[in-house]
């Protein structure tokens, strides 16, 4: 069942959505070579905390950390621990902010100092996959629509959408329904409502698809060991059209004090 939240409900999603954005701004400030991603997680943490909040994923079905941090050929859900961060490597940082009860979900993929050309490209794409998503998140469309620009974007450039990893609604709970993938046929689908908050996130392999569950049973790889992607917001959509709850990609002075 969809649960569809009133327009309280949605200011309280981006309260929650403004502190992870700051989370955000906080981390990259501090992605460089050498720095590992339990370092990361400590400072995502102590931040969250800091602002009256909770990060979501600690603890979620026993996941060890505050933030997922997922280099280079990782896709997603990568624990955070003794990795060091290397010139050239890319790193998808996944975090959840519990503000109130209200959850709000968002994720960037993070280059570390120059990469590769290829790596260069499926940060483009991947970032701009998403926001081709956006405008389709309004009511009267459908969820195959939101499904279909992604896949259409990504594939014209020769990039592979991660098709057994899906979005998902969001809001009092981190997983509601429905389920969003990121390749799907136009038209088709449940029609969007004012009301509804997703999840949205393309993840992207420059290879193939498929992907490989790693044995610590959370950290996904690609299974060719491509570099992987992933950009997320949480995205209300309301009667004037969609609405970003976590606008990490908004120029401003959001930056968080370390």
């Amino acid at each position: 069942m969809i649960i569809k939240k009133t327009p309280d409900e949605i200011e309280r999603m981006a309260a929650a959505g403004a502190i992870l954005v700051r989370t955000l701004n906080l981390l990259e400030g501090k992605i460089r070579p050498g720095v590992t991603t339990a370092e990361l997680d400590a400072a995502a943490e102590r931040f969250i905390r800091s602002q009256g909040a909770t990060p979501a994923f600690k603890g979620y079905r026993g996941f060890p950390g505050s933030i997922c941090a997922s280099p280079n050929s990782m896709v997603v859900h990568g624990i955070p621990g003794p990795y060091k961060l290397k010139r050239g490597d890319i790193l998808s940082v996944d975090v959840g902010v519990v503000l109130d009860g209200w959850v709000a979900d968002a994720a960037r993929t993070f280059p570390v100092g120059q990469i590769s050309p290829v790596a260069e490209k499926l940060l483009r794409v991947t970032e701009e996959s998403l926001m081709v998503a956006v405008p389709q998140c309004r009511p009267g469309n459908r969820l195959g629509d939101v499904s279909h620009a992604i896949q259409a974007h990504v594939e014209a450039e020769g990039l592979s959408i991660v098709r057994t990893l899906v979005g998902h609604g969001v809001g009092r709970d981190m997983h509601e329904d429905p389920q969003i993938p990121n390749y799907g046929t136009p038209g088709t689908g449940i029609v969007l409502e004012e009301g509804m908050v997703f999840a949205v996130e393309p993840m992207v392999t420059a290879g193939r698809h498929a992907v490989r569950v790693a044995d610590d049973h959370w950290s996904i790889f690609s299974q060719d060991g491509s570099l992987a992607a992933h950009f997320e917001f949480t995205i209300a959509i309301t009667a004037d059209g969609p609405r970003v709850l976590t606008p990490w990609h908004e120029a401003g002075d959001g930056r968080a004090a370390a």
